[in-house]
C-alpha cells in the first residue's frame, strides 16, 4: 500500500496567524500518526511563515513513522538535515520567496550541484527525493544524481484532471514508467484530494508515497483529522 505522509504546515500557519501554541504542531503530529499516517512532512521556509526550525527539532523527538523535510538545499537546509537526520530529505527548486512548490528540477542544468548536495545527504544515512516534472529527460537526468526517488509534481494532473481524467494521468504513467525502469522510487504530491487521489493511485500502483497537506487539513475542518486521514489511506489501497 502507499504510504501517506500528512504535510503539518497548514497547522503552523494557523497557530502563527495567532501566535502562542495552538493548534499544538507537536500533538497534531504525534495525532497524525496515531490516526494511520505512516509519515510527517514539514517545508521549512527561511521566513517561518509556517513551520519553524524550532518546530523541526521539536518534531524530530517525536516522529516514529517516516520524517520527510523538504525544501530548497541551500546552507540553512543542509545544516538542518545533517542535524536532524530524518528518514527522508525532499530536495525542492523554488526559492525562499515562492508562495509554494510549483515546478520540478531542470536535472540536466543543476545535475552536477545536485550530485554534490545529493552524496552529502546520503552520506549522513537520509534518504533523497527530488522533485520532478514528467519531461523524461528530467527523469532520465534524475537517476545521474544519485538520489533514491523522485517525487513527482502532480500539480498539473490535478488542474486537468476535472476537465479530462485520462488526459491529465498520462503523462505521468509514463513519467512513472520510466522512472521505475531506471530503478527509481516514486513519491507523489502537490494538489492531491479526495477527488483526483484514487484514479491517480489506480494508474500509478507503484507509488511508494504521497505528500498531502492542505487538502487533507480544509477536509479535516469538516471531518476531523482521524476521518481525513483514514478517508485518504482508504484512497491510496490497492
Amino acid at each position: 500500500m502507499t504510504k501517506l505522509s500528512v504535510n503539518i504546515n497548514k497547522i503552523a500557519t494557523i497557530r502563527n496567524a495567532r501566535g502562542g501554541n495552538t493548534p499544538n504542531v507537536v500533538q497534531v503530529a504525534i495525532d497524525c500518526e496515531r490516526f494511520g499516517a505512516a509519515g510527517i512532512t514539514v517545508h521549512p521556509r527561511p521566513d517561518e511563515r509556517h513551520i519553524t526550525g524550532k518546530d523541526v527539532v521539536d518534531l524530530s523527538k517525536v516522529v516514529t513513522t517516516e520524517f520527510n523535510i523538504e525544501g530548497y538545499p541551500d546552507q540553512r537546509f543542509m545544516e538542518m538535515i545533517e542535524s536532524i537526520r530524518p528518514a527522508q530529505a525532499t530536495l525542492v527548486p523554488d526559492p525562499p520567496h515562492v508562495l509554494t512548490s510549483n515546478a520540478g528540477w531542470d536535472t540536466k542544468e543543476h545535475l552536477e550541484v545536485l550530485q554534490d548536495i545529493i552524496r552529502r545527504i546520503k552520506s549522513w544515512g537520509v534518504r533523497t527525493s527530488i522533485f520532478v516534472d514528467t519531461d523524461l529527460q528530467n527523469i532520465e537526468y534524475a537517476i545521474k544524481t544519485g538520489t533514491d526517488r523522485i517525487e513527482l509534481y502532480t500539480g498539473p494532473y490535478a488542474e486537468v484532471f476535472p476537465e479530462n481524467p485520462e488526459q491529465a494521468v498520462e503523462p505521468f504513467v509514463i513519467a512513472a514508467n520510466r522512472a521505475l525502469e531506471l530503478g527509481l522510487e516514486l513519491n507523489a504530491g502537490h494538489d492531491l484530494n479526495q477527488e483526483n487521489l484514487r484514479f491517480f493511485k489506480q494508474h500509478i500502483p507503484q507509488l511508494a508515497e504521497v505528500s498531502i497537506g492542505h487538502a487533507l487539513i480544509s477536509d479535516s475542518i469538516y471531518l476531523g483529522l482521524e476521518n481525513a486521514i483514514q478517508r485518504y489511506n482508504y484512497l491510496l489501497r490497492d
